[in-house]
């Protein structure tokens, strides 16, 4: 019996298991996909996560990760600003530094299980739960994570309260390449109910993603034609997508994108990454966050199984940890997200913001945390 079973193979399950790993603890992960593999997500990372990653054995920049300092902020009249970032970041591809991660899990000791969709959970006691999968049987693990990101069938099974709630939110990502495009300014393009980040990644290639909303899609054939007629209506996507080289055929498509609070822990179950909470993707700052939260929680989980005095899990303590560090980032991003997608708020937001600096830099910080 492993001691511990992760569900969800992303950047929170990913460093959660190799922290735990690394620990002396035995793990088993579950990813529902085969690795490598594309996934929807900005692709850009504040650079606050970086002596974790160095801690974990992941080096970004000695495999093609590219240093973003600036941060252009344009709305759909053509008004633009740019603001230097406080703390700057990197851009890398998921499906590269998911392959890293994977690999050190791997090199660690890690159960790793792919292509292996989870079923369903049964939590027995405080020492013993069952993850049943579709190709693997049963799996018996003393305590289980789950990291399965926004949205999954268990947030179903499990009853939580966000999922019953319907959300008018869709994800879209490409990936392209673009000469002229500055390799060191992660952007934000405004359109009417959207907004779009456009920067670099490794190999000469941009991460292209933007959120609207399910009724822009429905008013339009297809989602190249919604791009062509309602997001190039901002002058800057206009250039990206009428001069941009695809790298995809297709691109990738996610629906009821949720913002809403979600529980830390569910019957026994415990949470990390998205599956407790996503920041608005303008933030730019969830693979941050989501590294963030798994290494709180392996520290809880190591004093937990290493500890013989600590026989419970101190549920509350976690929840006081996880709030400190996010709670009013959430809000925040909340806040934010207002102004965006919004023509009239939007050109209002850039306006202010390049007549006052400082205030822009003050609530990038609020959505960022210091170095871990």
């Amino acid at each position: 019996m492993q001691q511990i079973g992760v569900i969800g193979g992303g950047l929170a399950g990913l460093a959660l298991s190799i922290e735990l790993a690394e620990a002396g603890l035995s793990v088993a992960l579950f990813e529902k996909h085969q690795y490598p593999f594309h996934r929807l997500c900005g692709e850009y990372i504040s650079m606050e996560s970086l002596p974790y990653l160095q801690k974990l054995g992941i080096e970004p920049f000695e495999h093609g990760a590219v240093r973003i300092e600036e941060l252009f902020l344009s709305a759909p009249s053509g008004r633009f600003l740019t603001q230097k970032l406080p703390l700057g970041g990197f851009g890398i591809s998921r499906f590269l530094l998911d392959s890293l991660m994977v690999k050190r899990a791997a090199d660690l000791g890690v159960m790793i299980f792919q292509k292996t969709q989870v079923l369903d959970v049964k939590v027995h006691n405080a020492k013993c739960a069952d993850i049943h999968t579709h190709n693997q049987g049963i799996v018996r693990v003393e305590q289980i994570v789950g990291a399965f990101g926004k949205r999954s069938n268990l947030d179903a099974r499990l009853g939580r309260a966000f999922y019953k709630k319907s959300t008018p939110y869709m994800a879209v990502k490409h990936h392209v390449k673009l000469s002229g495009q500055s390799d060191k300014q992660i952007a934000l393009h405004n359109f009417k109910d959207g907004y779009c980040g456009f920067s670099r990644v490794e190999d000469e290639t941009f991460c292209l993603c933007y959120l609207t909303t399910r009724q822009n899609q429905k008013a339009y054939k297809s989602i190249r034609q919604m791009e062509s007629e309602l997001l190039s209506k901002n002058p800057f996507l206009e250039k990206i997508f009428s001069e941009a080289e695809f790298v995809w055929d297709k691109p990738i498509i996610i629906n009821e994108v949720s913002f809403e609070k979600k529980t830390l822990y569910e019957a026994g179950l415990l949470c990390c990454g998205d599956a407790v909470g996503m920041i608005t993707p303008l933030c730019g700052n969830g693979m941050s966050m989501a590294l963030h939260s798994a290494t709180i929680l392996a520290c809880m989980l190591k004093t937990h199984f290493l500890s013989p005095q600590q026989k419970e899990f101190p549920y509350g303590a976690y929840q006081k940890k996880w709030d400190e560090q996010f709670a009013m980032r959430l809000r925040v991003g909340r806040m934010i997200q207002r102004f965006f997608g919004d023509e009239r708020l939007s050109d209002y937001l850039v306006r202010f913001f390049a007549k006052n600096p400082t205030l822009g830099k003050a609530l990038i910080r609020l959505t960022h945390g210091k170095p871990f």
